[in-house]
């Protein structure tokens, strides 16, 4: 029979890390006599960061002593205390590769059924001091899961654990842990977990992408090519050709008075690799022969059909990158161009369509545009701009043309400041920024996709608008031209610089250099940084991560030159043409869309 060995809880705190401080509740002591437990928590019990724990589905953690004495024996350790983990309940007995997804167990009063396994993040390692531990508890199939309380209730230390029924497909912690983070799982396996009704949402999402990905690759066993379970960086097709390529410049075209496009073709006349509608190139120019290449990247805004990519560029004011394409480049220059990337692309369902932009982020959604009205897509498709006045439309007359062709194309433009020949009903729909009570009158559907791409403001305040008209979140893709939105779960936010050269570099730098194509910043390596991903962090460059150990993948980076070496080796590799910048380190120059 297993026992309750202890009950551990313990509030938030801020806890200082790496010269910045953390929010956490992984410190966790235990409590003797009888403790209440109730739907997200047990009393005097909290989470720091409700976005990776707690909640109904993660209301209680739960881990065995059977696994305190592995990691004594594995880390030569023995300061253990209960709680060490971050779990609620120790627990003799419930082992990971028994106990199952969906599984009933009755603890005193209450009774507990399980969710799914602990997400492994870098708190963990926090906790334990030792910073390896998320990627260990994977590897060792040891992580520990979470309990929904059915019913809230009573418990203490010394209560029997009684099995009260057993979950469907009998898919054990362990074998559900490796699914998602470990190589080698198979579709059966996947499709086996999404039939689990007690499987949290979160889980429930990751394997559902799985199985997309092996239904769009046509595979059943084996490696999906990057786990599409863990982050969306993985659904991109590999590149279509290692680092830069030379194309020729064909076309120079005005789109508006701030914007211009640009054809590239093959040098040799053949056929360029297809992209998908939505994706951008990174182009690789040198304003000064002598001086640094400048890094930049442009959405693809042309037929994604085409033999030749076309790019279209806002002239920025002190742009170097635009002012040097806008005043230098002429048709037959040559430029250096990295193959198609990105996963703002389209998803593939029945639902209605929004391509929602502002200025020049009209680019990667007229692309999608172009996809549409090729296949006479019988789905409503709505297009909707905002622009300054009809000199700042680019690609009027080309979007309603391919609106044309679409059996259900719906046309809405806004100018905040019409010119006096600006005709409205032709040139434009509407007076005045796009709002969100201007999308609830267009009658979006709910079950709509929507895409949406301009500046971060805007973006987010039309994100806001299309939730508040009914979309899923889920249903809503935004395109950042530049840096990503940090993501540093638990620490506590502080004002951050523009990305920058490293104010105290541990080392004289005279490694590879390594570019951050979004930020515009080339920095020379020094093993002393330890990881790409620290380097970053030197510069105050916007990243996203969650373990720092190679498990979660939220760090993943499409590579655009060059390649990376790992240490430690990451649990799974990321998709071809991406690094795992938490646990790699660059042997050459190399070049991240970061």
């Amino acid at each position: 029979m297993a026992t309750l060995v202890a009950v551990n809880v313990g509030m938030p705190r801020d806890v200082p890390w790496k010269g910045r401080v953390t929010h956490t509740g992984v410190w966790k002591q235990p409590v003797t006599g009888p403790q209440m437990v109730r739907k997200l928590n047990i009393d005097g019990d909290g989470q720091g960061d409700l976005a990776g724990h707690g909640g109904p589905y993660r209301a209680v953690l739960v881990y065995q002593v059977d696994s305190y004495r592995h990691w004594q024996e594995h880390l030569h350790r023995d300061d253990f205390t209960h709680g060490q983990f971050g779990e609620n309940f120790t627990v003799d007995g419930l082992p990971d590769d028994e106990v199952c997804i969906g599984d009933q167990y009755r603890i005193g009063d209450a009774l507990f059924e399980v969710t799914q396994p602990r997400v492994t993040c870098y708190r963990v390692g926090l906790r334990m001091d030792e910073p390896q531990m998320p990627a260990l508890l994977v590897a060792h199939g040891r992580p520990g899961f979470y309990l929904r309380v059915l019913a809230e209730g009573a418990v203490q230390a010394g209560d029997e654990i009684v099995k009260v029924s057993t979950g469907p497909e009998a898919m054990t912690v362990a074998e559900i842990d490796a699914v998602l983070y470990r190589p080698g799982r198979s579709r059966s396996q996947v499709e086996r977990a999404l039939r689990i009704p007690a499987l949290s949402p979160g889980w429930k999402t990751s394997m559902q992408s799985l199985l997309d990905d092996y239904d769009s690759k046509g595979w059943t066993t084996g490696n999906t090519g990057g786990n599409t379970g863990l982050t969306a960086a993985a659904s991109s097709p590999p590149p279509a050709w290692p680092g830069f390529r030379p194309l020729a410049v064909t076309h120079i075209a005005p789109e508006s008075r701030s914007i211009f496009s640009l054809t590239l073709a093959a040098t040799d006349g053949s056929r360029l690799p297809p992209a998908r509608p939505g994706q951008f190139v990174t182009v690789r120019m040198r304003p000064d022969p002598q001086g640094a290449p400048v890094v930049r990247s442009y959405s693809l805004s042309g037929r994604p059909g085409d033999a030749h990519y076309r790019i279209s560029v806002k002239q920025e004011p002190h742009g170097v990158g635009s002012s040097y394409l806008h005043r230098h480049v002429m048709v037959g220059d040559v430029l250096d161009v990295a193959a198609p990337r990105g996963t703002f692309t389209l998803d593939k369902d029945e639902a209605a369509i929004v391509l929602l932009s502002a200025g020049v982020g009209a680019t990667p959604v007229l692309a999608m545009l172009h996809e549409l009205a090729d296949n006479r897509d019988p789905r409503a498709v709505w297009w909707v701009h905002g622009a300054r006045d009809g000199a700042e439309h680019p690609f009027a007359d080309e979007a309603r043309t391919l609106l044309s062709r679409l059996p259900s194309g719906r046309w809405h433009v806004s100018y905040s400041r019409p010119r006096d020949n600006d005709r409205l009903g032709d040139d434009y729909t509407a007076t005045g920024r796009l709002t969100a009570q201007l999308l609830e009158d267009l009658g979006i559907p709910g079950d709509a996709n929507a895409y949406i791409c301009g500046p971060v403001a805007f973006m987010n305040d039309m994100t806001q608008a299309l939730v508040d008209c009914g979309l899923a979140p889920g249903r809503i893709h935004t395109e950042t031209f530049g840096s990503v939105t940090a993501m540093t779960p638990g620490v506590v936010p502080t004002d951050a610089p523009a990305p920058h050269l490293p104010a105290h570099p541990p080392g004289p730098g005279t490694g590879p250099a390594v570019t951050f194509a979004r930020s515009s910043l080339t920095v020379p390596w020094d093993p002393g940084y330890g990881t790409l991903l620290e380097l970053a962090e030197a510069c105050d460059i916007p990243v996203r991560w969650s373990c720092r150990t190679g498990v979660c993948h939220t760090c993943e980076t499409a590579v655009v030159s060059g390649g990376v070496d790992y240490s430690p080796d990451p649990i799974d590799l990321p998709a071809e043409g991406n690094a795992l910048i938490c646990c790699s380190q660059p042997p050459a120059d190399l070049i991240l869309d970061l």
